[in-house]
C-alpha cells in the first residue's frame, strides 16, 4: 500500500515537472495578437493625411475595433479607402496586413469639417444676377450640407441664379451659371494673336459662351473661327 502511494506521488511529480518544462515553449509558440488601439491609430493618421486639404477645421472620430476580432499581429498595417467610401462625414476605412499573416479589417469613422459657407442673405429669384449684398457667410459642418456648396463669395458674385432660393439657403455651384461673355448673334471683336502679330476684326457670335469657354464667330469675309470667349464680347484666336 505504501509502495502504491509513493509511486502515485512520484508520477504526479513527474507530470508537474513535464508541464512546467513545456509551458515556456508553448508560450513561445503562441502567436502574438494585433493590438486594436494600434489599428485605430493607423486609421486616424490615414484620415488626417487625407483631409489635410479640406477647408475648415477637421474633427475626427474613429470607431472601436470589434472586440471579437482576434487577428495575428501585423508588422506594418496599411489603411486604405474602400470602393464607394469617401473622406467626408460617416465613412469606413479598411486596414490590411500582408505579413506575416494576410488579413483585412474595416473600421468606421466620422470626419467633420467645420468651416465657412455662403448662403442667400435675401430671397434670390431665378435669372437674378448675384451681388455682394445678396450673400451672407455662415459657419457650420460642411459634411452635413449639400454637395457643391460654395465657400467663398467670389464663387457667386456676378453669376446668375438658375433657380429661386429662400433666404438662408446654402448656395451651391449647380444653382448658378456664369454670365455669358459672348451671346449668340452678338457683334464681337475677333482678336487673332500669333508670333509677332495681333489682328482685330469684327464678327458675329454663333453660340453663347461664358468667359474661358470656346466661342465661334463668323467674320465679315464669311470665315468661321473658334476662339476663347472674353468678357466684353471678345473672341480671342491664337495661332
Amino acid at each position: 500500500m505504501k509502495t502504491s502511494v509513493k509511486a502515485l506521488l512520484a508520477a504526479l511529480w513527474l507530470m508537474a515537472g513535464f508541464a512546467a518544462a513545456q509551458t515556456p515553449q508553448q508560450a513561445q509558440q503562441s502567436p502574438q495578437r494585433q493590438d486594436p488601439a494600434a489599428l485605430r491609430q493607423v486609421v486616424e493618421q490615414f484620415l488626417r493625411i487625407q483631409t489635410a486639404g479640406l477647408p475648415g477645421q477637421v474633427n475626427l472620430s474613429v470607431g472601436q475595433v470589434d472586440a471579437r476580432s482576434s487577428l495575428p499581429a501585423c508588422a506594418a498595417p496599411e489603411a486604405f479607402l474602400p470602393n464607394g467610401s469617401r473622406i467626408w462625414g460617416r465613412t469606413t476605412v479598411g486596414v490590411r496586413c500582408t505579413v506575416p499573416s494576410p488579413w483585412t479589417l474595416y473600421i468606421s469613422a466620422t470626419v467633420q469639417v467645420v468651416g465657412d459657407y455662403i448662403a442667400a442673405a435675401v430671397p434670390l429669384a431665378q435669372g437674378q444676377q448675384v451681388g455682394p449684398n445678396d450673400l451672407v457667410k455662415l459657419k457650420g459642418d460642411l459634411t452635413s450640407l449639400p454637395a457643391g456648396v460654395i465657400t467663398d463669395t467670389s464663387q457667386a458674385i456676378g453669376r446668375t441664379m438658375t433657380t429661386s432660393l429662400p433666404a438662408g439657403t446654402p448656395l451651391r455651384n449647380d444653382a448658378l451659371r456664369s454670365q455669358a461673355a459672348v451671346q449668340q448673334g452678338q457683334t464681337v471683336r475677333v482678336v487673332s494673336n500669333g508670333p509677332g502679330f495681333s489682328v482685330a476684326t469684327e464678327g458675329r457670335a454663333l453660340n453663347n459662351a461664358s468667359e474661358g469657354q470656346i466661342a465661334q464667330a463668323r467674320t465679315a469675309s464669311g470665315q468661321v473661327v473658334s476662339g476663347v470667349a472674353k468678357t466684353g464680347g471678345i473672341v480671342e484666336v491664337t495661332y
